[in-house]
């Protein structure tokens, strides 16, 4: 979990993570969402915000292994139950590091990788339409 808990903190410190409900729900809605988070002890209705947020758009939805306290301490930011990476590649890395301690964070860690190569190769591939002059 030390490694997961790294790169929060290093998401935070770079801008690549929204922290509360009202900057999740801008950050889906944005389309800049990748994978929201929530606390372990969360109320069914923030999960059920969460879930609406997500409702049409890409982003994952995956609960964290700590309580909100443990997580406003991490990200230090009071009554913090919900965040969001903005980042494909930090979302990616922070999965995988979790699915180092936690099996049930394997598939969600293989999916994000499956898109973060997506993105690189439709970076790296030629443009169709060019514009030229």
């Amino acid at each position: 979990m030390d490694k997961a808990q790294q790169y929060l903190g290093l998401a935070r410190k770079a801008g690549l993570l929204a922290v509360g409900e009202d900057n999740c729900s801008a950050a889906v809605s944005g389309g800049r969402a990748k994978l929201l988070l929530l606390a372990s002890d969360a109320s069914p209705n923030a999960r059920k915000r969460a879930e609406g947020f997500l409702h049409g758009h890409r982003a994952l939805l995956e609960p964290l292994p700590w309580t909100k306290e443990e997580l406003s301490a991490l990200l230090g930011k009071r009554g913090c139950s919900m965040v969001c990476f903005t980042d494909l590649g930090l979302a990616s890395q922070f999965a995988g590091a979790m699915a180092a301690s936690e099996s049930r964070w394997q598939e969600t860690a293989a999916l994000l990788v499956r898109r973060k190569e997506k993105a690189v190769r439709r970076k790296a591939a030629p443009r169709k339409h060019q514009q030229g002059g």
